[in-house]
């Protein structure tokens, strides 16, 4: 904890997946190796149930148990934060007490989707939710996904609420980045959720890289995570070389379509994804896999 109370949460954080069988039921055993694997690996702290974990297309109940068997098999080695954000301020809250009641760490909420509120009006959402829950909460803006930005303005606002920890820029824009940062003054944390662009945010001032990517190279992510907070740009500048073929394929469709498909090649998972999701198409796959050999991810290719 830091002194003010808060997790001190930090370095590669991996939004993990939700693994499931081909017909698309949960699969814990394959969480419990993911779990065990990425501790192992050396990822600082997990996040069960974001929206790469497909937050969207699972129900209340296994919501509750993605994160209670997450905790479980964490067993208090690493920060766990549970994924709670929705586009009703009423669901929202409901989520983020059942992640206390859980026992999370902390909770990540997404910016409402659709409903494209205003900046008052994400103000008050967050406001309302920290307010009715006494957990920490990181904001997350991702308006390539949801259609609305979280502008820095209402990010200073809400930084002066207790318990608003931080927020994940995911809008890869380093210059705004930049600017949040310098504005903050370390009143919140700000993590990077762009995987490309992590490294050089971490350089400005971020704690670390809410991450994909990490799915599947959570070594690497956290080699280089730790390189970046460290200052040692001549190891940041390896290992993004390896990483760099791989972050530029996690995305050619919608996440979580090819971190799931490029964890079914590393024979990590299932096939399984919801609809109206569907496994990565055939033509992508090549690429994904000689990116995943580039890094000696795949099992053949492991030294």
């Amino acid at each position: 904890m830091t002194s003010n109370g808060q997790p001190n949460i930090f370095g590669s954080i991996v939004a993990l997946v939700t693994p499931m069988h081909a017909d698309g039921s949960l699969d814990w055993a394959a969480l419990e190796r993911l779990v065990h694997w990425h501790i192992e690996q050396g990822t600082h702290a997990l996040i069960a149930v974001g929206t790469t974990g497909e937050s969207a297309t699972l129900d209340v109940e296994e919501h509750a148990e993605v994160i209670k068997r997450t905790l479980a098999y964490a067993g208090g080695r690493v920060p766990v934060i549970a994924g709670t954000g929705a586009n009703s301020t009423r669901e929202a809250i409901e989520l983020t007490m059942m992640a206390k009641r859980l026992g999370a760490d902390a909770a990540l909420l997404v910016t409402p989707y659709y409903n494209r509120p205003t900046q008052e009006g994400l103000f008050l959402h967050y406001k309302a939710v920290a307010e009715a829950v006494d957990l920490p909460q990181i904001l997350y803006n991702v308006p390539s996904r949801t259609a609305v930005d979280l502008a820095h303005d209402t990010v200073l606002r809400l930084a002066d609420v207790p318990n608003i920890m931080g927020i994940k820029d995911a809008t890869g824009d380093l210059k705004r980045g930049l600017a949040l940062i310098q504005a903050l003054s370390g009143k919140i944390a700000v993590y990077s959720g762009d995987d490309a662009t992590a490294w050089q945010l971490i350089g400005m001032g971020a704690k670390g890289n809410i991450s994909v990517t990490a799915n599947v190279a959570p070594v690497l992510m956290s080699h280089l995570c730790a390189a970046a907070l460290a200052g040692a740009m001549e190891q940041v500048n390896q290992l993004h070389a390896l990483l760099s073929p791989i972050n530029d394929q996690m995305f050619v469709e919608a996440n979580p379509i090819p971190v799931k498909w490029a964890l079914h090649e590393m024979g990590l998972i299932d096939v399984g994804i919801r609809l109206p999701l569907t496994p990565l198409a055939r033509p992508l796959r090549e690429p994904l896999r000689a990116a995943l050999a580039h890094a000696q991810l795949l099992p053949h290719t492991q030294g």
